[in-house]
């Protein structure tokens, strides 16, 4: 009770700083911000509103303590129609180990297609192309410590791609959950993306130069390459709390709030719903980061299904979520996942 009790101290104190807070923003500035791009539609569906997720695969990116409630082999594969036609892909492969634990394995993709190339001197292109590619590799593990406390921890190696100049480190997502009963409050709280600041280097950086410019005579081409400061990584602490609720014989809903505090932006809270029947069909909506400073998001809605295949267990959902980003139009996100 002292850990729940603690948890939830901490959502209330964010939560009401959040709808006080007027801290600069310092979104985009930080490397690697394709990390706070949420895989899960089921999770979006719900405002994101992620962090005591536990029967969600995908729900290890809010909160790696869900390695530790993952009970079969399972893969999930979730595709989102980003802003700009950018391609966003997440896969996960979880694998129950028993009384040490489990594992999670994940991937994600980020890439802007290509991209012409335009300098000052030729503004309606070179013939050339670009493009802008984002990686993440990660690797996880999570224990249910007692039968109502669980944790989790997941490293991911990071590396962003600009045409010939890259930038790569390793960022570490640690959570806990903690369950007042299997049917009552669910109290979790995680920290994504802590790590090493990232620097570029490429052969996009090689440039010629002169030492001294007023020496006649000396070698005016002398090669150099040139130096980038070093980029933060947007750290994300996130806590929240989801209650589920029986609706009469076949009904169940699911609510959840999480509040956040991000490195690079200001505090906001997000809310969010779920309504399933009979154990297989769903329907959610929620409502993004609340109090944010500038914020471009709102509205979410989402639906999904759930069923079984080929006996022993195999079962399947797929998950539709659609967001509202405000100026930029909005989103669209599927999960598929299978577990056997």
């Amino acid at each position: 009770m002292r850990a729940a009790r603690a948890i939830l101290l901490g959502l209330s104190l964010v939560a009401a700083g959040a709808g006080a807070a007027h801290a600069q923003s310092k979104a985009g500035t930080a490397f690697g911000d394709f990390l706070l791009i949420e895989p899960s539609a089921r999770a979006t569906g719900m405002g994101n509103a992620g962090v005591t997720l536990l029967d969600d695969q995908q729900g290890v990116y809010y909160n790696p303590a869900a390695i530790a409630e993952i009970q079969q082999y399972g893969v999930a594969f979730s595709h989102s129609a980003w802003l700009a036609d950018i391609n966003y892909n997440y896969a996960g492969v979880g694998v129950p180990m028993g009384k040490i634990g489990n594992a999670y394995f994940s991937l994600t993709a980020l890439s802007s297609g290509d991209i012409e190339v335009r300098t000052v001197a030729q503004p309606l292109g070179t013939g050339e192309f670009f493009h802008v590619t984002d990686v993440a590799a990660g690797l996880g593990y999570g224990l249910r410590v007692t039968d109502r406390f669980s944790a989790g921890l997941q490293a991911s190696f990071v590396q962003e791609t600009i045409w010939h100049t890259s930038a790569s480190t390793v960022v570490l997502n640690m959570g806990t959950v903690y369950r007042l009963s299997d049917e009552g409050l669910h109290l979790g709280a995680s920290i994504s993306n802590f790590g090493t600041d990232a620097t570029f280097s490429g052969r996009d950086l090689d440039v010629t130069f002169d030492q001294d410019p007023n020496v006649n005579g000396d070698n005016g081409t002398l090669p150099a390459s040139q130096l980038t400061d070093a980029f933060p990584l947007p750290v994300l602490f996130r806590v929240g709390l989801s209650l589920p609720r029986k609706i009469g014989n076949d009904g169940r809903l699911l609510m959840a709030v999480d509040a956040f505090h991000p490195a690079d932006n200001t505090e906001s809270v997000s809310l969010g719903t779920e309504y399933a029947y009979h154990g297989a069909f769903a329907v959610r909506a929620g409502y993004q980061n609340l109090f944010q400073k500038d914020s471009e998001v709102g509205l979410t809605l989402g639906a999904g299904l759930k069923g079984k295949f080929g006996g022993h267990g195999n079962g399947y959902a797929i998950d539709y979520a659609w967001a509202d980003q405000g100026r930029l139009n909005d989103t669209h996100r599927i999960t598929v996942a299978l577990h056997f």
